[in-house]
Order: structure tokens, then C-alpha cells, then sequence
């Protein structure tokens, strides 16, 4: 193991890395000389036509995904509405009248059906003090996918990624009808809180499967493309509660779909890496064998290629493997601030995106033609997100697009009500970043955290964001208070999150930090971000 000092100021140029690529290769080379080189990925190739079609198939899933998480803008619109008690027309709101020198409320309701005939809030009568159970489901939904990614995440670890999978595609699909046939309010709540369970289940298992069987390389690429069925469906959801008005037809529409799903006990595998976690070399080989067919590879020594790295992946782990906690995510100064800055990241980027798809119902106009538009324009985001994070770094994209997010909610302050096709630009410019910044807080976070605590730090992030996407619902709702004060909380929250970035490292093209110590030393040095490679003045290791 050599050690070589970077500085701009050696005049020795013989053994001195000029550029970050080149520091990059002697890595690589060192890795695959001593054995320790990714040999499962080199068995099975890095992308091949075997890893495009399974991700292709996997990410089919995200489109159920995106209509049970969103449905709400179309299940609970805002609808106009005046109650319906005889002699209650001298009424000074919607809710209360003096009638006889007697404050009476009101308890029925005439809503206004033009748009949509039948609506969770028609259909329970949720308004006046009874207005916040709309919000409530969807915080509801939001707590099922938490719960869902976290129960899912230790039931894949334990019982392997494709079973948990399958699982539950099924409970999307039963919970899902469920919600479309219950009579009774709770029980609805109960349905969208089992199908939130599962919608989480399906998002964890199906990313770790697609993260696992892709070469390193092409893992940012992945994360990227994996959003764009999640955009499809955001889009497709507004053609589907356009010809399916009904509240429950639209609920049944969108998942009976699922059933297509179900096919992916035939066509996806088990990830080759849990198998040979848990020690079933011969299953894992069975896997890698016909991936390297399809990808059109010598498979001969592919046994003896798995044994090897089982080998070393055993020689490899060490006590602290088994130490690691959440706790250590604040144990140390340097790893306490830049948990706390990620966390934080992440609960604006669940509030701001949720929230800003809801509030676009609200900014006036087709409300079809405006959540259709909102989607759409999320899918050059995700390709924007690609070439940023690649070419100006994990940070600066963050902080771009928290910033283009923050200012484009407060300008909807000064936008008055008449002039729509601006609101709805800005909103759209808020829904973009917000996405961007999704995209970016998620690979960001996964290359920040050490691998001992990487899951724990990754798991926790994602929690943080359904925090963000319960409350989203309840920040809309403010507007009845004051119309401003939605797009104030949208606006501040993204520009303090890119405040934040600033106490973050830059990640890309850097090695991952491994041990705890790694993890508490990254971001100390001074580092340049250069052309896509992370440039160092401090030690690199070879």
C-alpha cells in the first residue's frame, strides 16, 4: 500500500497524480491486483441486456407507485360547497348561521359536482370541523409508506429481495381494492394505510434489487432513469381520473393494473448478492450464470469465482461491522453535522415535492391539464439532475435547486389570482426543482454515510422525508387561513436546506467512506470538484 501526497507546489513529477482520473484508475487497478475487485459484478457484467430488461421490468412498479401516493389531489379536490338545511340561508359561512338567536351548524352539504360527481369529501361530507380528515388520510398514507420501507427494508435483509417484493405487490393489490368497496369512513383509512404499507415495500425492495445488479459505475444513471416511470405515472394519473371522475372508480382503475405485476415471480431474480450473503453459493451462481448468458459472457469459472469472493468478503469483515448503530450517525462533531444537514435536506424535499404537487390544484385552471403538465416537466428534471450531479457536483446541484424551488413558491406571493398561466409556471419551476433536489438528496446521502451505517443513515433519510410528506397536506390546508402562507413555508424551507449544503462535503467521484473513522474524516480536507472527478490536496491512498 503506497502513499502519495498531492500538492500543486512537488516539483518530484514522477510519482505524482496530475489528474483525478488518473488517481481513479491506480484505485481500480489496486483493487482488482490484490483480489479485492467486485468480481460478482465482473461474473455477470455491468450493464447488459440481463440488467436492462430486470430494471425495465422492476421499474414498471413505480407507476402505482406515483397514482396511490398522489390520487389525493383527485380523490379530495377542492370542491365548493353550501349547506343544505332548510332556512339556512341567511348563513354567515358555509358552517354556521343564527337562526331564531341561535348559533346552528350545519351538518348537510350541497357540493358542487360539475367537475367530479363523486369525492371522498362529498361521498363523508369532510368539511367545516371535519375538513382536516382529508389531510389526515394522506398523513396517514405517508406514516403507511415509512412504516412500509422500514418493515419491507429488515424483511428483505432477512428473507431476500424478491419474496418481500411479491409480497407486497399482492397487499397493493388486495388493500388497493379494499379502499374502493369499504363503506365507512375508518375503514378507508385502514385500506390506505395497508396500501401505503405496501406502496413502501414495493419502492425499497425494487431499488435495492435494480442498485444490486448494476455495475457502480452506472448506479447514478440508474437512480435517474428509475424516476422517470415515477413521472410517467404522475402523468398518466391525470388521463385516469379524467375518464374516471368517480372517486372509486378512479381507485379501482389504477389498481387493478397491479395484476400485471404479479409476473415478477417469473421474471425477476433474486438478488445474486443477498444469496451470497446468506452462504447459498449455488443459487447465486445459478443467477449469475444466466446473466452472463443473456449479456453474452464466459460463465465457465463462475463457481470458482464466487467461492473467491466469498473468501475475501469473509476476510473482510471485522468487529465493528457488528458495533455500528444509529447512534453513531451523531457520536462524532464532523458526522453529526452532516447528518443533521442531510436529515434536514430530506424533510424539505418530502414536504416541498408532495406539497407542491398538491397545491397546484390550487393555483387556478384545468386541474387535469395542470397535474399533467407538473409531471411531464419533472422528466427532463431527472436528466437535468443526471448531467448536474455529474458535471457541477452533488452540492451545487442541491443547492441550485433548492434555491430555483424556494424562489419560485415565494414568488407566488405576488402573483394575483387572475393571471393563472403564471402561477402555474411557478408553480411547475418549484414541483422541478423539488424533484431535482429529490433525486440529488438521495444518491447524495448514500454516498455520504460510511458503509457500516450506510443503510441505518440512508433508512433514517428516507424517514425524514415521509415526516415532510405527512405535514405537506396540513401546509396546503393553511391557505384557507392565508393564501400565503403555503408558498412562504415552500419557499423558506428549500433556501435554508441549501444553506445547510454548505456544511456537506462534495461526494462525487470520490471513494465511499468505509469505516466510522472514514466517515467522521470525510469532508475535513480540502476538496475541488473538477470535470466530474473529486481532486484532493490531502492523501490518497493507492
Amino acid at each position: 500500500m503506497k502513499n502519495l501526497q498531492i500538492n500543486d507546489h512537488d516539483l518530484n513529477g514522477k510519482h505524482i497524480i496530475n489528474s483525478c482520473k488518473d488517481a481513479e484508475a491506480a484505485a481500480s487497478n489496486g483493487a482488482a491486483d490484490n483480489g479485492s475487485g467486485d468480481a460478482v459484478q465482473r461474473a455477470m457484467g455491468y450493464l447488459g441486456r440481463w440488467q436492462i430488461f430486470v430494471c425495465t421490468a422492476i421499474s414498471l412498479v413505480k407507476f402505482p407507485v406515483a397514482w396511490h401516493q398522489l390520487a389525493i389531489v383527485f380523490m379530495a379536490p377542492k370542491q365548493t360547497y353550501n349547506c343544505a338545511l332548510p332556512g339556512f340561508g341567511n348563513a354567515s359561512d358555509q358552517c354556521h348561521a343564527t337562526i331564531n338567536g341561535s348559533d346552528v351548524e350545519c351538518t348537510q352539504w350541497e357540493f358542487d359536482r360539475s367537475v367530479f360527481p363523486e369525492t371522498i369529501i362529498s361521498q363523508w361530507n369532510l368539511v367545516c370541523s371535519r375538513s382536516h380528515y382529508a389531510n389526515l388520510q394522506q398523513s396517514i398514507l405517508m406514516f403507511g409508506i415509512l412504516l412500509g420501507s422500514i418493515s419491507f427494508g429488515f424483511l428483505s435483509d432477512r428473507f431476500g429481495r424478491k419474496l418481500p417484493l411479491m409480497v407486497s405487490t399482492v397487499l397493493q393489490l388486495a388493500s388497493g381494492i379494499g379502499c374502493a368497496v369499504v363503506a365507512w369512513f375508518p375503514a378507508l383509512l385502514l385500506m390506505k394505510f395497508l396500501s401505503a404499507v405496501a406502496t413502501g415495500g414495493t419502492m425499497v425492495t425494487s431499488y435495492v434489487i435494480c442498485m444490486e445488479i448494476v455495475g457502480k459505475s452506472w448506479r447514478a444513471a440508474i437512480t435517474i432513469l428509475y424516476q422517470i416511470p415515477y413521472s410517467l405515472g404522475h402523468m398518466s394519473l391525470a388521463g385516469l381520473a379524467y375518464w374516471f371522475r368517480h372517486w372509486q372508480h378512479l381507485q379501482i382503475a389504477m389498481t387493478l393494473p397491479s395484476i400485471i405485476l404479479l409476473g415478477y415471480w417469473w421474471v425477476v431474480p433474486e438478488s445474486p448478492r443477498w444469496l451470497l450473503a446468506m452462504g447459498r453459493q449455488r443459487a447465486a451462481c445459478k443467477v449469475l450464470q444466466t446473466a452472463a448468458k443473456i449479456n453474452k459472457l464466459d460463465d465457465k469459472e463462475i463457481p470458482e469465482i464466487v467461492k473467491k469472493y466469498c473468501l475475501h468478503q469473509n476476510a473482510k469483515k471485522t468487529e465493528a461491522d457488528g458495533r455500528a448503530s444509529f447512534l453513531d450517525l451523531f457520536r462524532t462533531p464532523n458526522m453529526r453535522i452532516k447528518s443533521l444537514s442531510i436529515f434536514f435536506n430530506w424533510i424539505v424535499c418530502g414536504m416541498g415535492l408532495f406539497g407542491m404537487t398538491q397545491y397546484i390544484g390550487h393555483v387556478g385552471g384545468d386541474i387535469f391539464l395542470n397535474f399533467a403538465l407538473s409531471g411531464a416537466i419533472q422528466i427532463p428534471g431527472n436528466f437535468l439532475a443526471w448531467w448536474t450531479m455529474n458535471t457541477l457536483g452533488r452540492r451545487i446541484t442541491l443547492v441550485a435547486s433548492n434555491c430555483i424551488a424556494g424562489l419560485a413558491s415565494l414568488l407566488l406571493i405576488f402573483v394575483t389570482s387572475d393571471l393563472e398561466w403564471l402561477r402555474l409556471i411557478f408553480a411547475c419551476f418549484g414541483i422541478v426543482g423539488m424533484s431535482v433536489s429529490f433525486t440529488t438528496v438521495y444518491l447524495y446521502s448514500g454516498e455520504l454515510f460510511p458503509t457500516v451505517i450506510r443503510n441505518i443513515g440512508v433508512g433514517t433519510s428516507s424517514m425524514c422525508a415521509r415526516i415532510g410528506s405527512m405535514v405537506a397536506p396540513f401546509v396546503v390546508s393553511l391557505g384557507t387561513i392565508q393564501p400565503w402562507l403555503p408558498p412562504v413555508i415552500f419557499g423558506v424551507l428549500p433556501i435554508i436546506g441549501a444553506g445547510l449544503c454548505i456544511l456537506l462535503p462534495e461526494t462525487a467521484g470520490s471513494e465511499l467512506p468505509e469505516t466510522l473513522q472514514d466517515g467522521e474524516d470525510f469532508g475535513k480536507s480540502k476538496t475541488k470538484f473538477k470535470n466530474g472527478k473529486i481532486c484532493n490536496e490531502a492523501e490518497v491512498t493507492l
